[in-house]
């Protein structure tokens, strides 16, 4: 099967200034130091300006994924590593207790952030804050994040948290979604750019179980981290 790998919209206008000053970079640089530098030195420069240069595309990749149909599951929001999981009480939106479960993404992940399941978009809730290590959970309480309050289109229409998390690298949040608008489960609504964290936030019932661990690897739209094993859902 073919990989169908392009670079995410939502990378605009770094995804063309970041690759296009380093590539200038790469042919000025022999021009204007020839005369001065070893030659050894100009190519060791020109190799890890060329590393950067395919990791600055990298970075803004956005692969082609197909989402499990399965409406009994909610997908990770986000690539990277599980990083923490507990109970909280949520008092904004959810209102009551709920399961979160952190991911933080490095800088060598895709950062395009997908809807969990069929969702409508309740409410959007843009915060400042602090830049501080993402990969702390405290990072969601005091960093700058974006939270989308979720209504479950299926059966339980639970209300979800999906909060989009600036870390120590990261400096812009882009979300494109908005409050009454729908989305599928997998699709894409926006990023955290350059090292980040993402956080599912589903109250606590007894149908809710975690399928994941600390430390696990997720794929947004593919890796399945919660189900629903409520009899409600199961027709």
């Amino acid at each position: 099967m073919p990989m169908n790998i392009s670079l995410t919209k939502f990378g605009w206008p770094e995804v063309v200034v970041f690759p296009a000053i380093l590539l200038a970079t790469l042919i000025i640089l022999p021009l204007l130091s020839a005369a001065i530098l070893p030659v050894w030195v100009i190519i060791i420069a020109e190799l890890v300006l060329a590393l950067f240069f395919v990791w600055s595309l990298l970075f803004f990749r956005d692969p082609d994924r197909r989402s499990p149909s399965d409406k009994n599951l909610l997908l990770a929001p986000a690539d990277g590593r599980i990083t923490d999981i507990e109970t909280i009480n949520e008092d904004n939106f959810i209102k009551g207790a709920a399961l979160r479960i952190g991911i933080f993404m490095s800088i060598f992940n895709v950062h395009i952030n997908r809807a969990p399941c069929d969702v409508k978009i309740e409410k959007a809730t843009y915060r400042k804050g602090k830049y501080k290590n993402a990969m702390s959970p405290k990072a969601g309480l005091v960093n700058e994040s974006n939270d989308l309050g979720l209504i479950r289109q299926d059966e339980p229409k639970d209300k979800l948290i999906v909060r989009q998390i600036s870390g120590a690298v990261a400096r812009r949040i882009v979300c494109k979604a908005k409050p009454g608008q729908q989305l599928i489960r997998g699709e894409k609504f926006g990023m955290v750019k350059f090292g980040s964290r993402t956080e599912l936030y589903v109250p606590i019932s007894e149908s809710v179980k975690c399928l994941v661990k600390i430390g696990d690897k997720v794929k947004a739209g593919l890796t399945t981290i919660v189900k629903y094993e409520s009899s409600i859902t199961k027709r």
